[in-house]
């Protein structure tokens, strides 16, 4: 049993992560170890991915926590057990089964792990677990549940920034296309983790202290019919003097605005602006005087939602108050974002700085179904957007809905074992594993090599050879200015979690931009990227194919 002392984390998250959100043949896997007294076997399971997503040739390993989380907590109720034994699988178990269930942890167990955040590469494991046979075995559905996807999201967020540029606002909004509760949760989470900047979510941001943002909706716009829907219109300037009305002075900005409407640009003019949406805003501005930023789609952007913005920011301003921004929603918004900061940008001018200082460069927000090829195009054909609202796409993933992480069993007993197949990539890598990653002398990483378990540590200046893991072809000497671990031991049976092991979501998200940073540019550009190198030593290339023939029947020919 675990010792009292223990370092343990708290339950995961999500209340579902029980030892029974597993599939059934984990359980009959289980009770046949059980059956046959093997289940006390010491095994070796590796989690990993066999190919990198959205076509791209790196990922972002998350979900380390939630994983460290359930092992912590992984134990067998008596109501887990009263459920088991009512079902048909359980009817053929003995009820000696059930007490070895009640009695399970992870106190033998020892979990290794890249560190989440870090870029990831295939095959390279990410999780390896060692203990019980049969324990380990029942980890595996949880253990690829919580990793998979936040691995996909993480990913899927760090390429979103990457396109987006380093300077652009990412905001996820995917709540609402979401699947399902947990996987709004999880994304608000992990797009964070991979370097977006906040979310809508506000369960997400009270659970995980990720910033909220967020503005009005089309809806509240819409729900404005004139300017007797604004009941309250006193507002206390920032100085703490009152303005009694103040529609009455959005009003009078209007007017000065269209005072010079014929001086501006020619395709900048407007004609008459939509009344309810200029009480819209003035009553949104009202409530929000120090973080007005409206949406500005709902009727027409340029001929209607630009010039009333622009009246109630003025308004704002001469109350001691800087409008953030606009949003747009809707339409070519990379035309429209160019267009919308020369408008303010004539507005500025024309009425100069002592009026209408810095409106040119308030805030422009784009939503409308973003995405990694649309922030990729709009940055081909130039834009004026400052931050982005991304939902859809990023939290289902779309472009690829599954990483495709897998658990296989590499050693039993301290022996290495082999799973082989006519398909090259399900072919697994025996036995227990150390894995380094090998920098250039420019300071780049340049491959990740995995070795033998008691094999020298590659060192530094040291040529080494690296071999890929099956093609005989493929290989090359490597002399490298720095050689990082890869793998840490952060669950050690009855002392629970290594206390130097930083899990905060802040570290990740730290580590994430970080290890992007190292890889080189061709890594990671947008189009054909080059593959990043996963290699063997030598020794273990030797060792992978000796056990690949011993295995392998001979065929006969008749």
């Amino acid at each position: 049993m675990l010792d009292a002392g223990a370092r343990r984390l708290g339950r995961c998250h999500n209340a579902l992560v029980t030892a029974l959100l597993t599939d059934t043949y984990q359980l009959t896997m289980a009770y046949a170890y059980w059956r046959n007294g093997t289940h006390d076997r010491r095994a070796v399971f590796e989690l990993f991915f066999r190919a990198n997503p959205f076509q791209g040739e790196f990922t972002v390993f998350a979900g380390l926590e939630e994983a460290l989380r359930f092992v912590s907590n992984f134990e067998f109720t008596e109501r887990d057990v009263e459920y088991l034994k009512s079902t048909p699988v359980g009817e053929n178990m003995e009820d000696e089964f059930f007490e070895f269930l009640l009695g399970l942890d992870a106190s033998e167990v020892r979990v290794y792990a890249q560190k989440e955040g870090s870029v990831v590469f295939p095959r390279v494991p990410l999780l390896r677990l060692e203990g019980p046979l049969a324990t380990v075995q029942l980890l595996e559905t949880t253990l690829l549940c919580l990793v998979n996807y936040a691995s996909l999201l993480a990913t899927n967020a760090a390429r979103h920034r990457l396109v987006a540029g380093q300077n652009a606002m990412l905001l996820e909004f995917g709540l609402r296309r979401a699947q399902g509760v947990d996987g709004g949760v999880s994304a608000s989470r992990y797009a964070y983790l991979g370097g977006f900047d906040a979310t809508s979510n506000v369960e997400a941001g009270r659970q995980f202290g990720i910033p909220i943002k967020g503005t009005h909706a089309h809806s509240y716009v819409q729900s404005h019919a004139g300017w007797g829907c604004v009941k309250n219109p006193k507002l206390v300037a920032a100085d703490g003097s009152v303005c009694e009305d103040f529609p009455a002075l959005v009003l009078e900005k209007m007017k000065s605005l269209e005072a010079i409407r014929d001086d501006m640009e020619v395709d900048l003019r407007w004609s008459e602006t939509n009344t309810s949406e200029l009480a819209a805003f003035t009553s949104y501005a009202l409530a929000f005087p120090n973080a007005f930023l409206a949406l500005v789609d709902t009727y027409n952007v340029l001929q209607s939602g630009l010039p009333n913005f622009c009246a109630v920011a003025l308004a704002l301003r001469e109350l001691g108050y800087a409008a953030v921004g606009i949003r747009l929603d809707s339409g070519d918004l990379s035309y429209l974002s160019k267009r919308s900061r020369a408008f303010l940008r004539n507005i500025e001018r024309l009425l100069g700085t002592k009026i209408a200082d810095n409106l040119s460069a308030v805030s422009i927000t784009a939503s409308n179904d973003i995405h990694e090829e649309v922030l990729y195009s709009l940055r081909q054909h130039g834009h004026e957007i400052d931050a982005f609202g991304i939902g859809t796409h990023l939290v289902t993933c779309l472009k690829q809905p599954a990483l495709g992480c897998v658990y296989k069993l590499v050693e039993v007993d301290g022996t290495p074992r082999i799973k082989l197949s006519e398909d090259i990539g399900k072919v697994t890598i025996p036995g227990c594993k150390n894995g380094y990653r090998l920098f250039s002398q420019t300071g780049e990483a340049i491959v990740d090599v995995m070795t033998r378990v008691g094999e020298p540590v590659p060192k530094v200046g040291e040529r080494m050879l690296c071999r890929h893991p099956f093609m005989e072809s493929k290989r090359a000497y490597v002399v490298p200015s720095k050689v990082a671990p890869l793998f840490d031991l952060v669950w050690d049976g009855a002392r629970g979690v290594d206390p130097q092991v930083d899990l905060s979501l802040e570290t990740s998200r730290a580590r994430c931009k970080e290890s992007i940073r190292q890889l080189r540019a061709d890594h990671l550009r947008y189009t054909n990227p080059t593959p990043y190198k996963v290699s063997v030593s030598a020794s273990l290339y030797d060792f992978i194919h000796d056990l690949w023939l011993a295995e392998a029947p001979v065929g006969e020919l008749r």
